[in-house]
C-alpha cells in the first residue's frame, strides 16, 4: 500500500470559479479517486488562497472587510467543488492561525540559514492611488519580445520573467496612470544559492513532465534571481516578524497553505504529519497545478521546502489552459462560463467525462467544444455504457425476477474485459485519462456488439430460449459492472447509482474480478439522460446575460454620464455627407482593423494642445490604453468619464510631443466638430465591433 498526499492549487478568493478552474481540480480528483479505489492511503487537501492586494481592493470596493469577502467566496467555491464531485479530505484557508504559524516559522528558518537578504529596491508606485503596485497591477509591453498588454511579472507570449519596472510604457491597472518609481526596503529569499539543490531535485525526479523540465532548464540558463517575499502596506496578509509595514508576499504563504491544510487534517484524524513532510519521508507528495504557476511550484517551492528542512515534492503535474468552442475564455463573447452557470443546466459528470476524454500527461491546452460535448456524452455514456444495462435489465426483471444466471456463457469475452484492468490502471496512474477512456469505450462497443449479435429481444419471443436470454443479459450486466468500475474515478455518481441497481457494495478496483452469478439485481432506473442541444444554448445565453448585467451594474455604480440635450439636438439635425467616400478597399484590408468597445475611465486636457484631450480607455480584462483625441472643441473631459465608445485597438502606437497615443477613438463629424460614437448599453468593454 502506498502513502500519498495530493494537493491542488489553492483557488484565489477574489472571484467565483469558472470552467477553466475546474479542469485542474477534476483532473486531480480523478487521480485521487483512482488511488483510493486501488486501496492506497491517499489524502487530498486544498483551501482558499486569501491574501494579497487584489482581495484587499475588491473588499474596499464592496465596502466589506477582506475577512468577510474570503469567507463568502470560500463558501461559493466549496459549493461548486461539491456539486462537481471534487472530494477533498480537507479544505482549509491561508488566513488561519495554523498557516500563519507555518509561514512565520519557515521565514525564521530561512533567516537562520542566512537565506534572507534585505535590499532597498525601486518599485512601481501609483501616485494617484498612493500605493506600491503588485506585479499583476502593472501592464505594459514585454521588454523581451515586445508583446503588448503583458503583466508586470511575466510575459504570456514568450514566458520571460521580469520586474514591473522593466515593462515598456507601464500603466497602473488601478488608476490608469503611468506609475512612478519609488524606493522601499524589501526582504529577499536567496533562490540563487539553491541552484545546485534544485538541479539535483530535478535530475532525481523521473516523474516531472518533459515540458516542465525544459522550462526549468530555460530559467536556469537565464540565471536564477533572488525572490522578493515581502510587500509594502497597505496589504492584506501576515506581517513580516519584526516589521510594522512589511507583509509576506501571497506567493510565499499560498503554497505553505498545503502544509497548514494537511496539518489541520492530521489534527482531526490523528495522522502523523511528519511521516509525510519530514525531509527523509518515503511517502509520496504530488502538486496538481495550472501551467501558469510552474515557476512558483517547481522553483521557489522546492527551494523553500529544502531550506526549511521539509521534504520536496515527489512531482509537480501541470495542466494546460481551457478554451471554449476554440476561443479563449471571454466575458464579452459569452465563453467565460462560470462553474455555477454550467451546473444550473447540465449534469457535472458530463463535463468530468469530457475533460477525462481530453486529458493526457502532457501540458496541452484543452478546448471544450459544446457541440462535441453533447455528441460524446450522448454517444459514449448514454448510447454505449448505460445502454448496456438498460437493454439487459428489463429482460432479467420481467422473466427472471431480477436474478442473474448461475453461469457465464462466454468466458473469453468476460476475461477480455477483466484482463484490461492492468492496462487501464496503468493509464490512470500515468494520468493518460484520454487513452483510458478510449480503451473503456472500445470495450463498451464490444459489449453492445455481443448483445446485438445474440438479439435477446428476438429470442425472448421464442419458446424454450429462456435460459439463453438470461445468460446473454446476465453477461451484459456483468460487462456493464466492469465498465462502471473502470469509469468510477471519473463518474462517481453514475457508479453510486449503478451500485444500487446492481445491488452491490461499493465498487473498488478489485470488483473487476468479481463476477455476479445467481445474484439478484434491483429494478433498473435511468442512470443518465441525453443532453438536449437547448441545454447548451441556455448555458451560453445565461453567460452572456450575466456578463451584460455585470457590466451594467458596474456602469450604474460609477454613474455614467448621459449625453447632454445639446449633443442630442446636434445629432438629430446634422446630416452625413456621402459625396466624399474614400476609395474602395478589399475585405481583407478592412479585416485588419480591430475595432473594440471601450470605456473611458479618465479624460483630461492636454497642456499646450488646442484640440486634444487625453483619454484613458478600458478594453476589459484589466487592459487600458492611452489615446490623444482631437475632440476638445465638443467635450468637457469630466462629462466623458464612464462613457463607452469605440476605438481602433490594433493601431501602432504613435509618439507625440505630449506622450504616446496607443490608438484612435471613432468619431463622426461634418465640419462643425467631431462626435464620438456611443454603442448601445448592452455592449461592454472589450467587445469587437463586427
Amino acid at each position: 500500500m502506498r502513502n500519498i498526499l495530493v494537493t491542488s492549487a489553492l483557488p484565489y478568493a477574489n472571484g467565483h470559479l469558472h470552467l477553466g478552474h475546474m479542469l485542474g481540480y477534476i483532473q486531480s480528483d480523478i487521480w485521487v479517486r483512482f488511488q483510493k479505489m486501488r486501496g492506497h492511503e491517499c489524502y487530498y487537501v486544498c483551501g482558499s488562497d486569501t491574501h494579497g492586494t487584489p482581495i484587499m481592493l475588491k473588499a474596499q470596493r464592496e465596502g466589506i472587510k477582506p475577512e468577510r469577502l474570503v469567507e463568502e467566496m470560500a463558501k461559493s467555491h466549496i459549493a461548486d467543488f461539491m456539486d462537481f464531485e471534487v472530494e477533498f479530505d480537507n479544505y482549509h484557508s491561508t488566513h488561519h492561525p495554523i498557516n500563519q504559524e507555518f509561514v512565520e516559522d519557515i521565514y525564521l528558518r530561512l533567516k537562520e540559514n542566512n537565506l534572507i537578504a534585505e535590499k532597498e529596491i525601486e518599485q512601481a508606485f501609483d501616485p494617484k492611488a498612493e500605493m506600491f503596485l503588485p506585479d499583476r497591477f502593472v501592464t505594459g509591453t514585454c521588454p523581451k519580445c515586445g508583446a503588448e498588454d503583458q503583466y508586470g511579472d511575466s510575459c504570456e507570449v514568450c514566458s520571460a520573467t521580469y520586474a514591473p519596472t522593466d515593462l515598456i510604457n507601464p500603466v497602473s491597472v488601478i488608476s490608469g496612470e503611468a506609475p512612478i518609481r519609488k524606493k522601499s526596503l524589501h526582504y529577499f529569499f536567496k533562490l540563487s544559492e539553491l541552484e545546485t539543490d534544485l538541479k539535483q531535485w530535478i535530475q532525481s525526479n523521473n516523474r516531472l513532465q518533459p515540458e516542465v523540465v525544459n522550462k526549468l532548464k530555460e530559467w536556469f540558463d537565464s540565471g536564477l534571481h533572488d525572490w522578493d517575499i515581502s510587500r509594502d502596506a497597505p496589504y492584506f496578509g501576515y506581517k513580516v516578524p519584526g516589521t510594522e509595514d512589511k507583509y509576506f508576499y501571497v506567493w510565499l504563504d499560498a503554497p505553505i497553505g498545503y502544509l497548514a491544510s494537511f496539518k489541520d487534517l492530521c489534527n482531526g484524524l490523528g495522522l502523523d504529519f511528519d511521516s509525510f513532510w519530514s525531509p527523509h519521508s518515503d511517502y509520496e507528495l504530488y502538486h496538481f497545478i495550472g501551467k501558469d504557476i510552474i515557476y512558483f511550484h517547481a522553483l521557489f517551492w522546492p527551494a523553500v521546502l529544502k531550506s526549511a528542512n521539509y521534504r520536496t515534492p515527489t512531482s509537480v503535474f501541470a495542466n494546460g489552459f481551457l478554451t471554449i468552442n476554440g476561443k479563449k475564455m471571454s466575458k464579452s463573447r459569452g465563453t467565460f462560463i462560470s462553474a455555477r452557470t454550467y451546473l444550473n443546466h447540465l449534469n457535472p459528470e458530463y463535463l468530468r467525462y469530457y475533460f477525462a476524454s481530453k486529458l493526457t500527461s502532457h501540458i496541452d491546452d484543452i478546448d471544450v467544444n459544446l457541440e462535441d460535448l453533447c455528441l460524446k456524452v450522448n454517444s459514449d455514456l448514454v448510447g454505449k455504457v448505460v445502454n448496456i444495462a438498460s437493454r439487459c435489465a428489463g429482460f432479467i426483471h420481467k422473466k427472471f425476477e431480477g436474478q442473474l444466471s448461475s453461469r457465464c456463457m462466454d468466458d473469453t469475452l468476460l476475461n477480455e474485459f477483466i484482463s484490461a484492468e492492468e492496462e487501464i490502471a496503468d493509464l490512470y496512474e500515468k494520468r493518460e485519462f484520454a487513452h483510458a477512456m478510449r480503451h473503456i469505450m472500445q470495450l463498451a462497443d464490444k459489449a453492445n456488439q455481443f448483445i446485438d449479435h445474440h438479439k435477446p429481444w428476438q429470442l425472448a419471443k421464442q419458446a424454450g430460449t429462456e435460459e439463453q436470454v438470461q445468460e446473454i443479459c446476465s453477461l451484459g450486466i456483468n460487462l456493464f459492472k466492469i465498465l462502471v468500475t473502470y469509469l468510477k474515478p471519473v463518474l462517481p455518481v453514475l457508479a453510486d447509482k449503478s451500485e444500487v441497481f446492481l445491488n452491490m457494495h461499493q465498487l473498488n478496483w478489485k470488483s473487476v474480478h468479481e463476477t455476479l452469478l445467481s445474484h439478484t439485481i434491483n429494478k433498473f432506473k435511468p442512470l443518465m439522460v441525453r443532453i438536449e442541444p437547448e441545454k447548451v444554448e441556455a448555458i451560453l445565453e445565461d453567460t452572456k446575460k450575466e456578463h451584460a448585467k455585470e457590466a451594467k451594474r458596474a456602469t450604474t455604480k460609477k454613474g455614467t454620464p448621459s449625453k447632454s440635450k445639446k449633443d442630442n439636438a446636434k445629432a438629430d439635425t446634422k446630416q452625413t455627407s456621402c459625396t466624399d467616400i474614400a476609395p474602395e478597399i478589399s475585405f481583407d484590408d478592412f479585416m485588419k482593423v480591430d475595432l473594440r468597445v471601450v470605456k473611458i475611465v479618465d479624460a483630461s486636457h492636454v497642456e499646450n494642445a488646442d484640440k486634444l484631450l487625453c483619454l484613458k480607455l478600458d478594453l476589459g480584462n484589466g487592459v487600458t490604453k492611452q489615446v490623444f483625441a482631437g475632440i476638445k472643441s465638443q467635450y468637457d473631459p469630466q462629462a466623458l468619464i464612464g462613457r463607452s465608445t469605440v476605438m481602433v485597438a490594433n493601431l501602432a502606437p504613435r509618439k507625440m510631443r505630449f506622450g504616446i497615443s496607443e490608438g484612435m477613438v471613432l468619431a463622426a463629424g461634418d465640419g462643425d466638430g467631431p462626435y464620438i460614437l456611443s454603442p448601445d448599453e448592452g455592449a461592454v468593454a472589450g467587445m469587437r465591433v463586427k
